[in-house]
């Protein structure tokens, strides 16, 4: 199954207050695997840059006027994404704009069918947890060391890695291989999550001979114990 993990960053968040989106990111995966195919584009929003919003993607407004309009490069966005579900972080916010940058180009909007939330997943799996990308790549062990800024083509990477863990993790689907053993099941988690400790042997719990004559000269020293009482009844 293809399916599009994308990431927008915008001038603001609410459309009905004029802003616009300023760029996106996007990830094909088939099958929960990401093909090395992916579309990152910047655009002019044709308006000012509000100086909160820079500081969280560092996208400048002399920057952004070299940048072409949505509605040139909006066909090739379409071609990419074609009739795919399409991932997102808070995903509402993110088909809000893409869908009327669509609906000023003339195009129809992408229908919410086709929206996979991984907020939404994320809250179902982790309730009472945070929720942000940030937490979820902490929580999967996604490097994010490299992510100084907001970026649509960055986050949309990292949001691909968490949402594989979030649908399933790194062994999605039944295999016909043989499952591992605990051992080596430990082994593998280590590999993956980057895990140093050693992988020890479970200890054995079986009491020792002194210690099970040191348990019969204790009990023998008890005065009418519980385990008696219904004995003694009975005589």
């Amino acid at each position: 199954m293809r399916e599009i993990v994308f990431d927008t960053e915008t001038t603001g968040i609410q459309v009905s207050e004029g802003h616009r989106m300023v760029e996106i990111g996007c990830v094909e995966m088939v099958n929960r695997v990401e093909t090395g195919r992916v579309f990152h584009a910047y655009f002019n929003p044709e308006r000012s840059m509000p100086p909160e919003a820079q500081a969280v993607h560092g996208l400048s407004e002399t920057f952004l006027s070299a940048q072409p309009l949505f509605r040139d490069v909006c066909e090739e966005l379409l071609d990419f994404i074609e009739d795919s579900p399409l991932v997102a972080h808070n995903a509402a916010f993110d088909f809000a704009f893409l869908n009327f940058e669509l609906g000023e180009c003339g195009r129809l909007h992408i229908p919410r069918s086709r929206m996979i939330d991984t907020l939404a997943l994320s809250r179902t799996k982790h309730p009472g947890a945070k929720h942000s990308l940030d937490a979820l790549c902490v929580r999967y062990g996604v490097d994010r060391s490299h992510r100084v800024k907001h970026g649509a083509l960055l986050d949309a990477q990292l949001l691909a890695q968490c949402y594989v863990e979030l649908t399933g993790g790194r062994q999605i689907g039944l295999s016909l291989h043989e499952a591992p053993s605990a051992a080596e099941a430990v082994r593998q988690d280590a590999i993956a999550y980057d895990i140093t400790r050693p992988v020890r042997a479970p200890r054995p719990h079986a009491a020792s001979a002194a210690e099970l004559e040191r348990h019969a000269r204790f009990l023998a020293q008890l005065t009418d114990p519980v385990w008696d009482l219904g004995t003694a009844k009975a005589a």
